[in-house]
């Protein structure tokens, strides 16, 4: 969906004033290379001091940033530094004087044809006069993330420029059209809990790094998210253990993954607690567990709770994802076809429903065609992790630990795919396809 050649001052009012000499200026901050934009909830806009750390980095198609979190579109390591650490603020004007190379006018038609050819664009019914209405907010939330995965947003490769005008930035705007239609769900004076939204994508996918990418975009925009995965709720290495003893000669229930290996007595006392996390116990903080997936040679452990992050209220979204949220449990002579060792994995997650799904309102669901390619992706990151220095699985080791899981999406992926997550809402519900590269394609 290309846009045609367009005029600057008619395509994109918003970002063109005049002075009372009438001489024209431009909002173009976000593509100077001195200046960054930072842009509120509400669209007031303020200019953010030069970032003198931000470097070129090359895209590698194979390498993984050390945090191990599938980033391989970009090479950096600080992918999972604390957001609140990172969030500048500065107050300045927005208003820049009026390029004298047509260069810069080019960049921005450029970036806004970009935009509008993106695959979501379409899904989301957005059209070319959305985006050059909501320009300027795609051109702050754009330096944003230069700004968190440390990259120059003069000099953005087209993977980079994929991934952040495509992908996060899309899905940013569909949360808070979600979070919208939340809100006006409640009647005036009522208490609002945040909304949670739910991420259904297999391992290794990039939903990590997506759901780092919103939490950063609405710490920026002043709106207090907290981050929660399914992982954070594996049994403990003890709990791993007494299932494994259990459930003896089940390759499915011998490690952490599959529905069993949870405590979903955490899951349900987390996830009430940071729905009571509202503007009616404002400044109330709470500590969000965490796993160590390192832990035991790659194994994992839940991590001490003297580690666990802690966030604050009042909370506008929470953000859960996980490899599994939403399966729907199937009927026994439809997965033990697949694997007979699926019997008991499927009895187990007729609890899930209860423990995670009911408190989702909103669902992204990211799609893949092969579900192979969950193996590659899991060895990339394991390599990443030994790289730095970490303890992590061998190339045989990962194959052993990715077949435990394999059964579980060859039964469970499609239905998921056709009916939606258990519970959820088709107009609270976004479907994006990736492919082999983790970025969004056309789906239909």
């Amino acid at each position: 969906m290309a846009a045609q050649p367009l005029s600057p001052t008619s395509t994109f009012p918003s970002l063109f004033c005049t002075n009372t000499n009438g001489v024209g200026f431009y909002k173009f901050g976000a593509f100077l290379h001195s200046h960054h934009v930072s842009v509120s909830s509400s669209s007031s806009f303020s200019m953010a001091k030069p970032n003198q750390s931000i470097s070129r980095l090359c895209y590698s198609p194979t390498h993984f940033a050390k945090s191990g979190n599938g980033c391989s579109w970009i090479q950096d390591n600080s992918l999972c530094h604390s957001v609140a650490a990172s969030v500048e603020r500065y107050q300045g004007s927005v208003c820049h004087a009026l390029p004298t190379k047509p260069a810069q006018v080019s960049i921005l038609e450029d970036l806004f044809e970009f935009i509008c050819s993106g695959p979501l664009i379409e899904k989301l019914g957005l059209t070319p006069t959305n985006v050059a209405d909501a320009i300027d907010k795609w051109l702050a939330y754009g330096s944003y993330l230069c700004r968190l995965f440390k990259v120059n947003e003069m000099e953005l490769t087209i993977p980079q420029k994929a991934r952040f005008y495509h992908y996060y930035i899309p899905v940013f705007f569909w949360c808070e059209d979600q979070i919208s239609q939340h809100h006006s769900s409640f009647k005036e004076g009522e208490e609002i809990p945040p909304l949670v939204i739910g991420f259904s994508a297999p391992q290794g996918c990039g939903k990590t790094t997506l759901v780092y990418a919103l939490n950063y975009l609405f710490e920026v925009t002043g709106r207090k998210s907290a981050m929660v995965s399914i992982d954070d709720f594996y049994l403990t290495a003890e709990g791993q253990a007494q299932l494994r003893e259990s459930n003896p000669g089940n390759a499915l229930l011998e490690y952490r993954g599959n529905a069993g290996s949870h405590d979903l007595e955490l899951s349900v006392e987390t996830l009430t607690a940071l729905s009571k996390l509202t503007k009616e116990d404002e400044g109330l903080k709470m500590k969000v567990p965490r796993y160590d997936k390192s832990a035991y040679s790659g194994r994992g452990d839940r991590a001490d709770p003297s580690t666990w992050p802690e966030v604050e209220g009042p909370l506008t979204v929470v953000l859960f994802e996980g490899w599994m949220l939403g399966f729907k449990p199937l009927p026994t002579e439809a997965v033990t076809a697949v694997d007979p060792q699926l019997e008991i994995v499927n009895n187990n997650m007729k609890a899930y429903y209860d423990a995670w799904d009911k408190y989702i309102g909103a669902w992204i669901v990211i799609k893949i065609n092969d579900p192979s390619c969950v193996y590659y992706w899991r060895l990339q990151a394991e390599i990443a992790m030994r790289e730095a220095g970490k303890p992590g699985m061998s190339d045989e080791e990962v194959r052993d630990f990715v077949s435990r899981y394999l059964p579980a999406y060859k039964a469970y992926l499609p239905t998921l795919y056709k009916e939606g997550p258990s519970g959820s809402d088709p107009k609270r519900l976004l479907v994006v396809e990736i492919d082999e590269q983790r970025n969004p394609i056309l789906g239909y």
